[in-house]
């Protein structure tokens, strides 16, 4: 029966038994973490094969280039070329750096802040303001990197096929908004996928400043967590397409495929944007780790072996998100007042709680012994208005585990309402 439905006598004594399992709850004296979208051990151990690549007296690719020394700021041809038939990107277009797509994302902003981007009148830092538009709930490492630079992060809602393109549309005509965070397929946090239509409105709509750029973040792009892998949207041939070729900022990496912090990124655009990207690069280093670039290609061997990789990763996650989504239904579904993203891939669950209550059921869980990603993270700033979403990340624990503590969670949540209806 939903909350709203029962009399004060069913909601009174469903509040003492929610309490009665709640103290059960903390006398488990439990220490399990939800927080972040970590592989876990099994993930990391699909890939241990990379450990022994490329091989002693492996070390030139295909061109005959010693990759052991300094140079080649673009990455070997080798991966670039798998993974721009994996992306739908053509290799003159994409490069392959070290590490993390997030330190290139990083780059991307410090380099326009410091030098403008190449179709900017002025460095960024020299305008007068500088705003981002901000699709929520969204991604907070992405916000982080905003917020250290002052840019003035605006919310907009994120739906099931994309951003509200009517506020997105409403916002670009500012010439103070440069640019867009956005992830393209199972985002983070809701599992979201930007949809063709949605990708060309964002292509083809004028905006206020020559130089706004979409930071087309396609960190999950073939994380599937079902049976098929969707289509990868070709979005600097849309963007050709719709009259602004410049303004995607793309990136992915493998970095949730093989070994986190030890696998390559990549980034592409427009040429001339590639030749603006490299110019600072080239600055900052000179040349990526050419050897594990060799290794990784070596590794996945084509695009299929890619995705035969991420069927592997789907085998182990696909469970420990049909028990997160199993439970809330179980536990929660019935009282009518929380809702909850049900992804077809990626690494996050969405959960919205009663309005109110976010930061009341971090807070009991925590005391409880199950450590909650902060609540409105998924916010910039770290501020929901509503007070209201909780991201949940389901990777890293094992299966047993994670079943407690949603468990744990739901009553949590259910805690909080009670007590916000004055129970």
């Amino acid at each position: 029966m939903s909350l709203k439905e029962m009399t004060a006598e069913q909601l009174e004594e469903l509040a003492a038994q929610t309490r009665r399992d709640y103290d059960k709850l903390k006398a488990k004296r439990l220490k399990l973490d939800l927080t972040r979208g970590k592989p876990s051990q099994k993930q990391v151990e699909i890939s241990n094969e990379l450990l022994a690549l490329p091989g002693v007296d492996n070390h030139t690719d295909a061109a005959g280039n010693d990759l052991r020394n300094y140079g080649n700021l673009e990455g070997i041809r080798e991966i670039r070329e798998l993974w721009g038939k994996l992306m739908g990107i053509p290799a003159e277009n994409l490069v392959a750096g070290d590490s993390s797509s997030l330190n290139i994302m990083f780059d991307l902003i410090s380099f326009a802040w410091n030098f403008g981007t190449h179709r900017s009148k002025r460095p960024w830092s020299q305008e007068e303001k500088v705003k981002f538009i901000c699709p929520v709930p969204g991604y907070d490492r992405h916000f982080a990197i905003t917020e250290l630079f002052g840019i003035e992060m605006v919310p907009v809602a994120m739906r099931e096929d994309g951003p509200d393109m009517d506020a997105v549309r409403e916002l670009v005509k500012d010439p103070a908004v440069k640019g867009m965070w956005l992830v393209p397929m199972f985002s983070n946090p809701t599992g979201v996928t930007i949809s063709e239509k949605v990708a060309r409105e964002l292509a083809g709509m004028d905006a206020g400043s020559p130089d706004f750029r979409i930071i087309w973040d396609n960190a999950y792009a073939v994380h599937t967590l079902t049976e098929d892998f969707p289509t990868i949207l070709p979005i600097l041939d849309i963007a050709n397409d719709e009259g602004h070729p410049h303004r995607f900022w793309v990136l992915s990496s493998t970095s949730k495929i093989t070994f986190a912090g030890g696998g390559v990124a990549f980034f592409a655009t427009s040429a001339d944007g590639i030749k603006w990207y490299l110019k600072h690069a080239g600055i900052r280093g000179i040349g990526p780790n050419k050897l594990n670039q060799l290794a990784h290609y070596e590794f996945f061997g084509s695009a299929e072996g890619v995705r035969s990789i991420m069927r592997r990763h789907r085998a182990l996650l696909a469970p420990k998100f049909e028990a997160v989504l199993r439970i809330l239904e179980d536990r929660l579904g019935k009282y009518d007042f929380a809702a909850w993203t049900k992804p077809e891939g990626g690494y996050f669950i969405s959960l919205d709680v009663m309005d109110g209550t976010a930061n009341r059921v971090w807070e009991l869980a925590k005391n409880a012994g199950i450590v909650l990603t902060p609540a409105g993270s998924a916010f910039p700033h770290g501020e929901d208005p509503n007070d209201r979403n909780i991201r949940l990340a389901p990777s890293l624990p094992p299966l047993k585990e994670i079943e407690v503590a949603m468990k744990g969670v739901a009553t949590c949540a259910l805690l909080a309402a009670l007590e916000k209806l004055g129970y």
